[in-house]
Order: C-alpha cells, then structure tokens, then sequence
C-alpha cells in the first residue's frame, strides 16, 4: 500500500476508533474498575521514569544556558529560560515520549496478545464490546494521568534546575525561585497541561489500535509493538508542532 494511503487509513481507524470510545463513554455504566487499574499500571507506576527525566533535564538544560549565556553577561537569567523551556515544552514533551513508549507498546502488547490468541473474539462471543472493556479504560487512564505526570515533572525539572543554577551561577534559591515564579504564568502551564491532554489520548488510542490489528502470533505482536513506539513518537513530535502553534494564537 501507498505510504499516503497507508496513513490515510490508519487516521480514519483512529478516527472510528475515537469515535466508539466517546460513545461508549456515555453509556452506563461506567468501567471503573478497569480504568482505576489501568491508571495504576499506567499511570501511578509511570512516576519513577517521570521523575528522572524531568529532574536530569533540568539540570543539564540550566547548566547549557549558565554557561552558554555567561560570555554575553547574561547568566542571571537561567532560572528564567530553564523554567519556561521546561513549563511549555519540555515537561510535556518528554515526558509524553518516554511514558508513551512505556504505556504505549505495553498496551499493544497485551492487547495484541489477546487478539493473536483469539480473546478478543471471545470477548465478542461473550455479548462484550472490546472497545468498551479494553481500549475506553486505557484512553481514559491516558487523558487523566499524562497531565498529572506532567505537572511533576515541570515541579521537578524546575527544582533540577534553579539546583544547577544557583552553583553554576551563585545565586540564591531565593533569587531563582523569584525569576521563575515571575517568569511562568498561567497561560504557560496551560500550554503544557493542554498538550499533554492530546499526547495522553495519543499514546493510549495509537496503542490500542495497533494491539486489536494484531496479527501473525508473537513475532506479529514484536513488530505491532516497535510500530507503536514509532508511531507514538512521530505524533506526538508533529501534533507539538500543531498544538504550540496553536496555543500561541490563542493565548501569545
């Protein structure tokens, strides 16, 4: 198939995909269970790879810009590009691609192995909706807990940085807490959350589609899973361009 029909087809599947989520999603009642285990697995258990990424990004990014910025005199002002870059882009972002090859390709691979071993068929067979029971609790869990994450890992790559700062620059915490205090407003934050909203429904409906077309036994479920890595980090890398673009227009 044609690279352009190719994905033609794959954003009309995500689009119905979409689509019987939202439908599902108003008709009671609802799977709490589910999503309340999925927001643990996915979510909750997401933190430790959230943290380490934020904290070191922070640290190397305010390291750059003190040593970058000093032979222009212009050092004291790391804390404020550290915390902007981190609030609007880098908090969401990376912790979008490192969460979304985790949760991501772990989604395909549990579902894809449902679906090679026929479960999915029998979930069917049974009166159950598989969209209902496997994939509206995942995107659900997505949308709710990327912001969450997110939100520390823009608290922690912040204190990462004002860290590195006041040694790279010696300053005081006060000084730097006040820089990115005054420099973040809400419009930043939103930029940021609002991002990971979509990046979360992202990884969990490309996830999700990728494990019910699953086919071929294990190796096809090895190569469903990298085709979901792959695809999680194009989008989210295109749609931050899209959505950044878009924000600016709205808020400046």
């Amino acid at each position: 198939m044609h690279p352009v029909a190719q994905l033609t087809t794959a954003i009309g599947e995500n689009v119905l995909l979409t689509g019987k989520c939202i439908r599902e999603l108003f008709r009671p009642p609802f799977e709490w269970r589910l999503t309340f285990t999925q927001l643990e697995l996915s979510g909750i258990d997401s933190w430790s790879i959230t943290f380490l990424t934020a904290i070191f990004t922070g640290m190397v990014l305010a390291m750059q810009f003190a040593i970058g910025l000093e032979p222009f005199g212009a050092s004291m002002y790391t804390g404020k590009l550290v915390s902007l870059g981190i609030v609007r882009e880098l908090g969401p972002v990376l912790t979008a691609l490192l969460v979304g090859g985790r949760v991501g390709s772990g989604y395909t691979a549990e579902i894809g192995s449902m679906n090679v071993t026929e479960q999915v068929d029998a979930i069917r067979a049974l009166g159950a909706d598989p969209v209902r029971k496997l994939v509206l609790p995942r995107v659900v869990t997505m949308v709710i807990a990327l912001p969450l994450l997110t939100t520390m890992a823009d608290l922690v790559g912040c204190f990462g940085g004002a860290f590195i700062t006041m040694y790279e620059v010696d300053v005081t915490f006060r000084f730097v807490y006040e820089q990115m205090t005054e420099t973040i407003e809400i419009h930043d934050l939103m930029h940021g959350i609002m991002k990971s909203v979509f990046f979360g429904y992202f990884i969990a409906i490309i996830g999700c589609w990728n494990g019910l077309k699953t086919a071929g036994g294990t190796e096809g479920v090895g190569i469903a899973t990298t085709r979901t890595v792959v695809y999680i980090s194009i989008t989210i890398l295109v749609s931050d361009f899209i959505l950044t673009r878009l924000f600016l227009a709205i808020y400046g």
